[in-house]
């Protein structure tokens, strides 16, 4: 049984390449082994996307979420979704594991 995963992105971020991302996400998913469950896109006006995003993973049991880059979860890496599942950026392939941040409380992620 694969691991689950969920895709997430912005679509005021991914733009007119929002299709692309969506392909990328599912594209790497699979090479890391992930049942890729959905893909969750948001807009600027969605309320609280980061709760709403750490339930869909609470949810679907979701061991990771895989997204463009960081700039689609905002400035910083939110703690408390790193806390609930790996965080895998599609570009440069970057795994932010909750295994580390949970030991290791940085105040800010970059």
């Amino acid at each position: 049984m694969k691991p689950i995963a969920i895709g997430y992105l912005r679509s005021d971020i991914s733009g007119a390449a929002q299709n692309w991302d969506e392909i990328r996400i599912r594209a790497l998913a699979k090479r890391y082994g992930y049942d890729l469950v959905k893909t969750i896109v948001f807009t600027p006006r969605t309320p609280d996307p980061i709760t709403r995003l750490i339930t869909t993973a609470d949810q679907t049991a979701a061991e990771a979420i895989f997204t463009p880059y960081l700039a689609h979860l905002g400035t910083e890496l939110p703690s408390i979704l790193i806390r609930t599942c790996d965080v895998i950026t599609v570009d440069d392939e970057n795994t932010y594991a909750r295994s580390y941040f949970v030991c290791h409380d940085p105040t800010v992620i970059t």
